[in-house]
């Protein structure tokens, strides 16, 4: 079936720092949702469902599973049995940064690695280039030039259309940024840091930054991992089976859905809903009322899950009353 004629205008889309890139307010997570153990169905139609609501922009990486590479794997042929006709509607990300093979050359920021990783990932997604590549962490060993200049060679070379970095403090960024001016090297278009309000270190530490350099910031784990939701806040299943904290591949632990938490988003749940949102809803909007901030990745198991999502972008005005709320229970 043909996708929805009016699908861009169902999503609003904002400027990348100060570059010609739009992103749609909500972005497609591929981490822990598109791995091998994934149903490939269910991928399908949370990819088509989120294209269909105008979410354009997919974000992967390298080690993007279980197993590492399985996500690129399985987006790479969803992109070619679903997508062959919207390639260039599309924005593809990817990243490398952690382990992904054996030896001395299989993670971190070395140019070697780079260049190995990104040309592996693009076999994978069956694609000419990505539109972003990401160096995934602050490698503390190797030179900050050799890893920016493996980022330029990319984008000289084709492979990416922009360069971007993901988990660097902002004193990192500063510096990076200084770098790829002082080599006139491609510019750093964009950073992903985690950012929701249970961890708010970008207010203090990164805005600023990317603000003054021109640089957009998409966060990644807006719920964080779920918690910011309404999945545990039932007394008699406070985990369920379906969530990342029974996953025994994920990164969420049953340890960390603390009563006290809980009790935070149950209250927060019944200011969402004053507003007309669900607890997820008003997350996700919550992330997305600084200008600054250009998207939030979600990460959604099902179809569902990528529409309700999306619906947070009806309401991203916020009253004086309901951010003291937040910052009573989640303070920066």
């Amino acid at each position: 079936m043909p996708f929805n004629a009016d699908r861009y205008d169902r999503m609003q889309y904002r400027r990348c720092g100060r570059s010609g890139l739009m992103l749609p307010v909500i972005s497609l997570g591929m981490w822990h949702n598109f791995g091998e153990k994934a149903d490939h169905q269910t991928c399908v139609d949370m990819t088509k469902t989120a294209f269909d609501l105008g979410v354009t922009h997919f974000d992967l990486a390298n080690n993007y599973g279980p197993p590492p590479g399985s996500a690129e794997e399985r987006v790479g042929r969803i992109l070619r049995d679903e997508f062959k006709a919207h390639r260039d509607e599309l924005f593809i990300s990817s990243k490398a940064g952690y382990r992904m093979w054996p030896g001395p050359y299989g993670e971190w920021g070395g140019k070697k690695y780079l260049v190995s990783s990104l040309d592996q990932s693009l076999k994978r997604l069956g694609l000419d280039y990505v539109d972003i590549f990401y160096h995934h962490r602050p490698d503390p060993d190797t030179p900050l030039e050799e890893t920016l200049g493996a980022l330029d060679l990319i984008v000289k070379q084709g492979k990416a259309l922009y360069a971007g970095i993901s988990n660097y403090r902002g004193a990192n960024y500063v510096d990076a940024v200084k770098t790829m001016k002082q080599h006139e090297w491609a510019p750093i278009t964009i950073h992903q840091p985690v950012y929701n309000m249970t961890n708010r270190w970008i207010e203090m530490d990164l805005l600023k930054h990317t603000d003054s350099h021109g640089a957009g910031v998409i966060v990644f784990s807006p719920l964080a991992q779920g918690m910011l939701t309404s999945k545990y806040l039932d007394p008699m299943k406070p985990i369920p089976e379906q969530s990342r904290a029974a996953d025994p591949d994920g990164y969420l632990k049953t340890e960390q859905v603390t009563p006290q938490l809980i009790e935070k988003v149950r209250t927060l749940a019944k200011t969402a809903e004053a507003r007309g949102q669900t607890m997820a809803q008003f997350a996700l909007a919550w992330t997305l009322r600084d200008p600054r901030v250009t998207s939030a990745i979600i990460g959604a198991r099902n179809p569902q899950q990528v529409t309700d999502c999306v619906k947070a972008a009806e309401n991203l005005r916020f009253t004086k009353e309901e951010l003291a709320e937040v910052d009573r229970h989640f303070p920066v």
